[in-house]
């Protein structure tokens, strides 16, 4: 096996201010707390160390265990939520979709990335305890966002009616699922490990969050990864007041909105506040809840309250209050005694714009690591490209760009009119010195005539290079299939294949290396040829 790291940057996959961000741009600092190294961990852990509360800490530590009540849970996993009491235990969170099956391959990553790092800050703060979070998404209601995953090239769909938190979805109808991606699975020792884990997930449990805390638990409980079910009473109380300050005041709009105003100058903004960033969670439904007429209205409902009705709602009720894409990180942040949220590129682009709000409201921002990205490549895949000569970071080249160029490198032909063109302006520029001297018509005329041979120029170069690609087919099909091999759809791998894709070949040795590979402060993107 060998492993390659390139710069995030260098993939060409990574928006402009996650790359400002990674180099610690100075536009983007008063929009994050501590930058991901180990000062600034030491730096976050004072901070939170003393804002935490520790009846927070008991309460938590309560609704974990009730919630791993019907699961098997390890031993590593038992000990770190025992460890949540203590004072100096803090978490590391990562948080993702219910997708079906887990859905992308970066759920891996993202998982391995916040273990891993837990364990290089227990080597060097060896005073306190770290605990690996996965938070999910339980109270989501973008069912089309996870109802599926791509296998060996087609997407394993699960069909069935929306509406409501996706967490408390009924299993039913996944046994058909099951049918069909059984039949592509064979009966290798892999396949069955495959088909066990879907069957005791998703066919054995009654709904989508205990679905999936199962099949994350299976795979990760080794490691002692604590998974977090948000739409749970006990945490909600503990999340009560900012739900009440948010109500009347419409805290995280006002603070929100102002963090985007200065962020808007220079980025593309990810998400906008509402005036309320509040649903209403019901059986069957999530909605939004709108300030309208002096009443709090829950959208597409009957349901309306006055200021005193919504309030005490909260207190008798509170389950019933989720936060939007906005106020979920603070929720997060309140009942969690947590240094660092790590996440995809987009994001932690939003989370970029909540800072002003968790100065608003007194909680401490977290540290934001950008997730470890990963890139498989089989030997006989790296056989061609030593043979196509394109390097590891050629890879993650356009398309076109790619082809362009290995076609130029193997032709004798003069594909490039640069210098052809800078001639052409040097005989132009001595003509525009005379045409100054006659009049100024004269000069619109050069001018006119410069700009149509310069672009017929550019069409000829145009041509003759799609000429020689045409000449080169085989080179460029090559080139093509090759690439879309690597990168389906001219995407990272990750955003598209499902883990079962290389479980399936390699079995748990897939899992040990990405493990053993992934170095969360790294800050790099690896390639692993195995």
């Amino acid at each position: 096996m060998k492993v390659t790291h390139i710069p995030f940057q260098e993939t060409g996959f990574f928006s402009e201010i996650m790359h400002h961000y990674l180099e610690q741009n100075e536009n983007l600092k008063p929009f994050y707390n501590n930058f991901p190294d180990l000062e600034g961990f030491r730096k976050q852990l004072v901070e939170k160390e003393n804002s935490f509360p520790v009846e927070n800490r008991k309460v938590l530590a309560s609704a974990l265990t009730e919630q791993y009540d019907k699961f098997q849970v390890s031993e590593e996993t038992k000990s770190n939520i025992e460890l949540l009491i203590e004072e100096n235990t803090f978490t590391i969170t990562t948080g993702h979709q219910l997708n079906l099956f887990t859905g992308p391959l970066y759920f891996l990553y993202k998982i391995f990335s916040t273990i891993n790092l837990c364990e290089q800050l227990s080597k060097e703060f060896p005073d306190n305890n770290f605990v690996p979070i996965y938070w999910m998404a339980t109270e989501d209601h973008d069912f089309d966002e996870i109802n599926y995953f791509n296998f060996d090239g087609k997407k394993v769909a699960w069909n069935r009616k929306d509406g409501g938190a996706v967490g408390r979805f009924s299993t039913e109808g996944l046994k058909e699922v099951f049918d069909v991606f059984s039949e592509h699975l064979g009966n290798s020792k892999n396949a069955i490990y495959l088909k066990s884990l879907f069957t005791k997930g998703y066919l054995e449990h009654n709904n989508l969050a205990d679905a999936t805390r199962f099949i994350a638990n299976e795979i990760f409980k080794a490691y002692g990864l604590v998974i977090v079910d948000g739409d749970d009473a006990k945490l909600k109380t503990l999340f009560a007041p900012f739900v009440k300050q948010e109500l009347q005041q419409e805290s995280s709009f006002k603070a929100v909105s102002k963090s985007i105003y200065e962020l808007e100058k220079n980025y593309k903004i990810q998400v906008n506040p509402r005036e309320l960033n509040l649903f209403y969670l019901g059986q069957g439904f999530r909605e939004r809840i709108i300030f309208e007429d002096e009443l709090y209205k829950v959208l597409n409902t009957e349901y309306s309250f006055t200021k005193e009705e919504i309030l005490l709602e909260v207190e008798k009720n509170p389950l019933a209050f989720s936060p939007n894409v906005i106020m979920r990180p603070l929720y997060q942040e309140v009942i969690l005694p947590n240094l660092c949220y790590i996440g995809g590129g987009g994001e932690l682009a939003y989370w970029l714009e909540l800072k002003g709000y968790f100065n608003e409201v007194h909680v401490p921002f977290p540290i934001l690591l950008l997730r470890n990205s990963v890139q498989v490549i089989s030997e006989k895949q790296a056989g061609k490209l030593e043979k196509l000569n394109i390097s590891k970071k050629e890879i993650f080249s356009n398309q076109f760009d790619l082809i362009s160029k290995k076609v130029v490198a193997n032709t004798d032909i003069e594909t490039d009119f640069s210098n052809k063109i800078e001639f052409l302006k040097n005989q132009f520029k001595d003509l525009k010195e005379v045409a100054i001297k006659t009049d100024v018509t004269f000069l619109n005329a050069v001018n006119a005539q410069e700009r149509k041979q310069i672009k017929g120029l550019e069409n000829l170069e145009k041509r003759l290079l799609r000429a020689e690609k045409r000449r080169q087919k085989d080179l460029v099909d090559r080139i093509t299939l090759l690439q879309n091999e690597i990168l389906p759809n001219e995407s990272l791998e990750e955003r598209q294949r499902n883990f079962s894709n290389y479980y399936l070949e390699f079995g748990s040795r897939f899992l040990n290396i990405l493990k053993e590979e992934l170095n969360p402060l790294q800050l790099e993107f690896t390639i692993l040829e195995i």
